[in-house]
């Protein structure tokens, strides 16, 4: 990979036509800040409002893509999570117009997450969040755990038969078969967003699949904060940018 000093220059996006595009937006580390306590995450009100506008700019063409789970992101945001199309757990869960698509509950997960558990139960400064189809493990709060918590979600993932996902300050145990870019293949497979040019924006690594996809169909993707190799074409540069771009195109 390559060192942040070799990164390209990416300029800001520029803007985007309503009639021709579809938007893909992450949410943690994009659109709400990371913070220690990944649970207590909600959105705000200028953050729903924003929402409301893009939706209406973007009719049936605006997407929330995460690496939580769709009942999490419900309880972040409210009703108007069911207003807009979501993809959730890095693309396993896609949900539109009511219609939710979703692979079975993988097997080894219940196991895999009684292992979390014990583990945690040695390191209580690590945050472990449960998802409908993985779980994750925080070390934010203290990044001298990055090695060994790495070291033993990989050592469980492989006991059980499931993928690690990298990502900041954390790691996750999934089961494997899809992404995010196969959840933005699936949107837009589909009126209306079949035809558009998908702009997909996020911040991890797990956005890469979706963005290289974006760029693949004639769109781009918006890579927030930089600092390593991307598919990305454009970049942003904190969460602070990404919301003023996006009042910018649901103006």
């Amino acid at each position: 990979m390559l060192s942040r000093t070799n990164q390209p220059v990416l300029s800001p996006p520029p803007a985007i036509e309503t009639s021709r595009h579809s938007l893909f937006v992450d949410f943690d580390g994009t659109l709400v800040p990371l913070v220690d306590r990944p649970d207590l995450v909600r959105a705000d009100t200028e953050l729903l409002e924003l929402l409301t506008a893009l939706g209406t700019r973007f009719p049936r063409r605006l997407a929330l893509v995460s690496g939580r789970s769709l009942q999490q992101l419900d309880h972040m945001i409210g009703p108007i999570a069911h207003d807009i199309a979501m993809a959730g757990s890095h693309g396993a869960e896609v949900r539109r117009d009511g219609h939710l698509v979703q692979p079975p509950r993988p097997d080894g997960l219940d196991a895999a997450i009684t292992d979390v558990r014990g583990y945690g139960a040695g390191h209580p400064e690590m945050i472990i969040e449960e998802k409908s189809h993985g779980v994750a493990m925080h070390y934010r709060v203290a990044p001298i755990l990055e090695e060994p918590v790495n070291r033993r979600a990989y050592a469980i993932a492989e006991r059980y038969g499931l993928e690690v996902q990298p990502g900041k300050m954390m790691v996750e145990i999934r089961g494997p078969g899809w992404d995010k870019g196969e959840a933005v293949a699936a949107l837009m497979a589909e009126p209306p967003m079949a035809g558009t040019l998908p702009i997909v924006i996020g911040d991890d690594l797990t956005d890469e699949p979706a963005m290289q996809l974006a760029g693949g169909m004639g769109g781009f993707g918006i890579i927030v904060g930089g600092g390593r190799e991307t598919a990305a074409r454009h970049a942003l540069a904190d969460v602070g940018a990404v919301r003023r771009w996006l009042w910018e195109q649901a103006a």
